[in-house]
């Protein structure tokens, strides 16, 4: 996924998850209203119905009374959205389509094909619809939709010029009815005609877990939703957790989502009552949340990697973990979303996620990072720009320094790799979602052992002649080792799965190898809080003597 294309799904999710993180985990957050003097509030509503009045009466052309109030969908021009964000950046309001989007999100599933698309030009400079890749086991995938494909028709209707958005609302529908999609896919005469029933997708939160090395895990969790810990759960026992040595838990690009699952998540791997975090705000009551059930007893060392798209509930899980020493956190500062929003339904299927409290790591960080004089662009697409104040100073089981205000500090700030420009160039050109199109449709069999070897990178060298993509003959010399593992996984990913290309992933990145080298590391935190907490409790034993 493109790094701008990928932002720009990070934005969006973390408002719409955002909104999820607390609003949906049980009982409401308490919230009343003052009984005291309210002119001030009924003078300015009164003044605001003039004003509209004057508008609704005067404007030149005729108000549409719900775009006036609401906006547009997914706006922050309207009323009610524009008062919003002069609260904070996750207070939000939802239209009737965007709450159901909000709905679909928390259930993690939804009915319709199940694939995920993109909109993107054409060799022609037309607007086309691309499949990115079929859920494995989806209806889509069953009937042997591939990446690369090219949506032409859905249901007789043209695709040409439509949204992503538009397009995934034409795949969507009852279960048991039928989609029949038209595509046009490279090395194919002919378009192809699929017929398509739909089905209940489920998206999985859980979408990596396997043994990266021999008794060592490599878990990827890419948001928390209703079904996450089941995944999790589900995951721990086929891995056979207690006879592991070690875990890399990957939270980078996780967004967050419902506070219920990020709790019972770290529950999986702290000691039974422990505090995993707790929240209060003006009208709303303290409340804590501590582990259940806890690791019983499997402690393996725990690396957890975090990024600048790891937010609100990934930042409970990772803030929970650090605090306790149970895991040590490494990559960049997180993104530092410590509001938690309250949905309430409103009429017209509406909704509204209004911020009520803030949350707090057991050490008592406050995570959330200052949005004071800061516009939203700059909030959400340039984080780096608000670090972790040090002045926030709280201290883990262990007794060592963590900070708070500004999202979670890495134990070990790793810096994410940069791309050449030749990288960059091919990033930039979508190079290898196309040839991975073009190949396939030239190569009728590929063995999953494929690794690409001279007349590959000779194919791939016409390909970007053909296609006006200038890296040079040199360029790709330069940058062999990166150019066969991106084409490797591009092509394994297509015809054998997303578990597959995971696996190859996570075997060339330069993080995830330092996060398994990292374990004994990992290992010493538990001991030396261990230690550091026995050493207290003996301290206290003879003071009260």
């Amino acid at each position: 996924m493109k790094p701008r294309r990928r932002l720009l799904w990070f934005v969006v999710s973390t408002v719409v998850l955002g909104a999820l993180l607390g609003g949906v985990y049980g009982q409401r957050v308490e919230a009343t209203t003052d009984t005291g003097d309210d002119s001030d509030v009924q003078s300015n509503m009164k003044a605001f119905t003039q004003v509209y009045d004057l508008v609704e009466s005067n404007y030149a052309d005729p108000i549409a009374a719900d775009k006036a109030i609401y906006g547009p969908p997914n706006s922050s021009v309207g009323a009610i959205p524009g008062m919003l964000r002069t609260l904070d950046p996750h207070s939000n309001f939802f239209d009737p389509r965007s709450f159901d989007q909000l709905r679909e999100e928390q259930e993690g599933k939804y009915y319709g094909v199940g694939m995920t698309i993109e909109t993107r030009l054409n060799r022609m400079g037309k607007l086309m619809t691309y499949v990115v890749l079929p859920i494995p086991g989806s209806p889509a995938f069953k009937v042997g939709l591939r990446p690369g494909d090219a949506i032409i028709q859905v249901n007789g209707k043209s695709t040409e010029g439509l949204q992503v958005s538009q397009v995934a609302d034409m795949l969507k529908g009852p279960k048991g009815t039928v989609a029949r999609v038209s595509v046009t896919r490279e090395g194919s005469d002919q378009p192809l005609q699929f017929t398509i029933t739909r089905d209940q997708i489920n998206r999985p939160t859980v979408d990596d877990a396997f043994l990266i090395r021999p008794g060592v895990a490599y878990i990827h969790i890419n948001g928390e939703d209703e079904t996450t810990n089941d995944e999790l759960t589900a995951a721990l026992k086929r891995l056979d957790a207690k006879d592991l040595r070690g875990m890399v838990l990957d939270l980078r690009n996780n967004p967050g989502g419902l506070l219920n699952e990020a709790v019972d998540v770290s529950d999986h791997f702290l000691q039974k009552d422990q505090l995993i975090v707790y929240h209060y705000g003006r009208r709303s009551r303290e409340q804590r949340y501590y582990a259940q059930h806890g690791e019983q007893g499997n402690e393996y060392p725990m690396v957890v990697l975090i990024n600048r798209n790891t937010a609100s509930a990934a930042e409970i899980i990772s803030g929970a973990l650090q605090d306790h020493d149970r895991a040590l956190i490494m990559g960049e500062p997180s993104f530092g979303k410590g509001l938690v929003q309250t949905v309430y339904p409103l009429s017209e299927h509406a909704g509204l996620a209004l911020t009520t409290a803030h949350y707090y790591t057991p050490s008592g960080r406050l995570i959330q990072r200052d949005y004071d004089n800061v516009s939203l662009y700059d909030y959400y697409y340039r984080p780096e720009d608000s670090p972790t104040p040090k002045t926030q100073v709280r201290l883990t089981d262990g007794g060592r320094e963590v900070y708070g205000g500004g999202g979670i500090t890495p134990d070990v700030e790793v810096a994410p790799e940069k791309l050449n420009p030749v990288r960059e160039k091919l990033e930039d050109r979508n190079a290898w979602f196309s040839f991975g199109e073009y190949y396939l449709g030239n190569h009728s069999s590929v063995p999953k052992d494929f690794q690409p070897d001279e007349t590959t990178l000779q194919e791939f060298e016409q390909f970007l002649a053909k296609n006006n993509i200038p890296v040079t003959h040199q360029e790709i010399e330069d940058n062999l080792d990166y150019i066969k593992s991106r084409i490797r996984l591009q092509i394994i990913g297509v015809l054998y799965g997303t578990d597959e290309a995971s696996r190859i992933s996570a075997e060339n990145d330069p993080l995830v190898m330092k996060a398994i080298d990292s374990l004994p590391q990992a290992a010493e935190l538990i001991n030396h809080a261990k230690k550091y907490m026995a050493a207290k409790e003996q301290q206290r034993e003879r003071a009260s003597q």
